[in-house]
């Protein structure tokens, strides 16, 4: 029997009512299974997850939007305005597994609040509102229009001729991507590569070229609507190969 490669997802943590959960928006699990692979919810517990084990039973990790930011204490950033959402259990439980996924060969993929979150695991900064910068543009969506406005093509993005996002989208240069963030990386993190940028010079994807196994982040939603957009299928796909290459190796070592 064939087995599907199984990709852990860390959750929010989120109060509902007036009891917390552990939640995963369902636009990330549909884009895994389409990819052939196995989409798992890991809680988002801290130190009390037993990173160790759980990188040992998964052969990929995708780390999702989200509608909280990451703490800036993590980056030496000033105090969030108020009211601002954070999630201290995602950022605890995240921000340390991220390196050690790495380090173990764990293939891993980052989207817009994971993108950041890879960028800070790695010692990167960001900026908490974009569009406040000088130079820079609205990245953010229009909470008024309906999800299909929100997440249409928003802006071109340019790929890295030497990238893997440039080979992905089948060699041509400009790439059109959709745009719901306010924060952006500020410096990015020490070995990291540009995979992309915006036309206002906002890193809008990257790469750990020196990783054992893939680590990508793009800072866009390439979940939305994946199977009906070719550079995302493509995306998923190569995600999903590089997690049968790990599922492959780890069967290996229990042999």
């Amino acid at each position: 029997m064939v087995t599907r490669p199984v990709i852990g997802i860390p959750a929010d943590r989120r109060m509902l009512g007036l009891q917390p959960f552990h939640v995963v928006g369902e636009k990330y699990i549909t884009a895994l299974l389409g990819a052939g692979t196995l989409p798992v919810l890991v809680p988002s517990l801290g130190e009390e997850l037993a990173a160790g084990e759980l990188l040992g039973a998964l052969d990929g990790l995708l780390l999702t939007g989200s509608a909280s930011n990451v703490e800036p204490h993590h980056y030496r950033g000033d105090p969030s305005a108020p009211g601002t959402l954070h999630d201290p259990a995602r950022d605890a439980t995240t921000l340390p597994l991220i390196p050690r996924a790495v380090k173990t060969g764990v293939p891993v993929l980052g989207i817009c609040r994971g993108f950041q979150e890879m960028n800070v695991a790695f010692g990167g900064t960001l900026w908490q509102h974009v569009h406040e910068q000088p130079g820079l543009a609205v990245h953010h969506e229009d909470l008024s229009q309906p999800l299909d406005v929100q997440y249409g093509p928003a802006h071109d993005v340019r790929l890295a001729e030497d990238g893997l996002l440039r080979t992905l989208n089948g060699g041509a240069e400009r790439l059109t991507v959709n745009s719901l963030h306010h924060q952006g990386i500020r410096d990015l993190a020490p070995g990291a590569r540009i995979e992309a940028l915006a036309p206002d010079g906002l890193v809008e994807a990257f790469s750990l070229p020196a990783a054992p196994a893939l680590t990508l982040a793009v800072q866009w939603h390439p979940e939305w609507k994946a199977s009906d957009n070719a550079f995302s299928r493509a995306l998923f796909a190569e995600f999903g190969r590089a997690a049968r290459r790990r599922a492959g190796g780890r069967k290996q070592g229990d042999s």
